[in-house]
C-alpha cells in the first residue's frame, strides 16, 4: 500500500513531502481543507485527536507530529543513511536535534513573539539567547548537523529554522542563512517546493 500523507501546503506537512522526497518513496497526498474545518470533523479526529496536519498513513502504521513522522520514515525506510542505526554512536545527535526543534526552538520564538512572562529555569525552551547560542552550535562548521552526513534531523531542524529565519522570527544571520541555502540546494527539497506549490494552485482557497 502507497504511503498517505494527510496534507496542507501551508502546514508542517509541506516538510514531510521533503521528507518523503527524500527518501524516494511512492506515496499519495490527501488534502485536508483547513478552512472548512476538515481536520475537525470525527473521521479525521478518530486518527489523530489534535485536529491537525500532518497526518501519515503507511499500512497498520499511524504517525502524528513531523518529528515523529521524521524519526518513523527514516528508521523504517533509511536507517543507516538519514537515520543512523541503533548502535551508531551519532544516534544520539541525530534524535537531539529532530527533538530539539519543536521541544525548544518553536515555543522559544513563539514565546519571544508574543512576549510571554515566565521563569527560564522552569520552562524547557529556556532563554533566548541560549536557543541562539546553541542552534548556532549544532551546525557548526556543517554542512550538516552529523558534520558531512546530510540526515533526517536536517529536515526536522532546518526546516524549523528555516522557516523562522523566513517570517522573521529568528535573526538573518549567515550561520543560519548559510545552512539554509545548503538545505535549498538539495533536489529533494526542490521537488518538494514545486510539489506544495502545485498543491497550493489546485487548492488555493484551503
Amino acid at each position: 500500500m502507497s504511503i498517505v500523507l494527510h496534507h496542507h501546503s501551508h502546514s508542517r506537512a509541506a516538510t514531510v513531502v521533503w521528507m518523503l522526497e527524500e527518501l524516494g518513496l511512492d506515496y499519495t497526498l490527501q488534502h485536508v481543507e483547513l478552512r472548512t474545518g476538515e481536520q475537525r470533523r470525527s473521521a479525521y479526529l478518530a486518527q489523530n485527536p489534535m485536529g491537525k496536519v500532518p497526518l501519515l498513513i503507511d499500512g497498520d502504521a499511524v504517525v502524528t507530529e513531523s518529528a515523529a513522522i521524521a524519526v518513523y520514515l527514516a528508521d523504517r525506510y533509511a536507517s543507516g543513511t538519514l537515520a543512523p542505526a541503533l548502535d551508531d554512536s551519532a544516534r544520539g545527535t541525530f534524535l537531539r536535534w529532530c527533538f530539539y526543534a519543536p521541544s525548544v526552538i518553536e515555543p522559544g520564538t513563539m514565546a519571544r513573539a508574543s512576549k510571554w512572562e515566565f521563569n527560564p529555569g522552569s520552562a524547557g525552551f529556556g532563554r533566548w539567547d541560549d536557543m541562539l547560542a546553541t542552534i548556532r552550535s549544532a551546525i557548526g562548521e556543517g554542512p550538516w548537523l552529523l558534520g558531512d552526513r546530510f540526515t533526517m534531523a536536517d529536515v526536522v531542524f532546518g526546516g524549523t529554522v528555516r522557516w523562522l529565519v523566513q517570517f522573521g522570527m529568528l535573526p538573518k544571520e549567515p550561520a543560519f542563512t548559510d545552512y539554509i541555502a545548503r538545505l535549498e540546494a538539495r533536489p529533494a527539497f526542490q521537488r518538494s517546493a514545486a510539489i506544495n506549490a502545485a498543491e497550493l494552485e489546485k487548492h488555493p482557497a484551503g
